[in-house]
């Protein structure tokens, strides 16, 4: 456990930090700001220095969690090459791959618990995901805004699918790895979209 006094903008940071951790074990309805302070070696005060409650503070690591996950799909976009569809389907699996690294995904990004705070940090870092996510969906063949969210909401859902699957040890008789998990999700999502694609030109 890590004692000893910390600078402000460290020990703010590694609270953040710690969250992901306990969250991942707790999840949001179990998150404890006593037994983040414990863990960090702080009194049960610290924590409160820096958020002024604990919706504020799961509201900072939401935010954090919604800005790296952004960078983790926009750099699978780029590295999946020129075709729009296959831009699109690696965000499927950076999701994957998130996930299992940070255990936080739309779930804690866009939790319910947190709407009423009406926090600004938080929904601007939401509105550049969702922006980063529609401008792939219209390149990839929806124009419309309804089509391009419907198409959004398909693509988390078949990934966050597989994350539950994955950490509720569903796939282990499968023997796949992390890596080939988001491989299956960004499989599956590409089958999806082009399928889609498809009925839409056949109708």
């Amino acid at each position: 456990m890590a004692t000893g006094k910390r600078p402000r903008g460290e020990l703010r940071q590694a609270l953040i930090t710690a969250s992901f951790e306990l969250l991942a074990e707790s999840g949001l309805a179990g998150f404890s700001v006593a037994e983040l302070a414990r863990r960090l070696g702080v009194s049960t005060a610290a924590p409160y220095r820096h958020f002024r409650d604990r919706d504020q503070l799961l509201a900072a690591v939401a935010t954090q969690a919604a800005g790296e996950l952004a960078e983790a799909m926009e750099a699978a976009a780029a590295d999946a090459g020129e075709d729009p569809v296959d831009r699109l389907a690696a965000t499927a699996g950076a999701y994957v791959r998130f996930a299992a690294a940070r255990r936080a995904g739309f779930d804690v990004i866009f939790a319910r618990e947190l709407r009423p705070l009406r926090d600004e940090a938080l929904a601007e870092a939401g509105r550049k995901l969702m922006a980063l996510l529609l401008d792939l969906a219209r390149d990839a063949g929806h124009p419309e805004p309804a089509d391009a969210l419907r198409s959004i909401e398909q693509i988390i859902a078949l990934a966050h699918g597989y994350v539950t699957l994955d950490t509720g040890d569903f796939l282990t008789g499968a023997r796949v790895s992390e890596e080939d998990v988001a491989t299956r999700a960004t499989r599956a999502v590409a089958t999806l979209l082009r399928g889609s694609l498809s009925s839409a030109r056949a109708g």
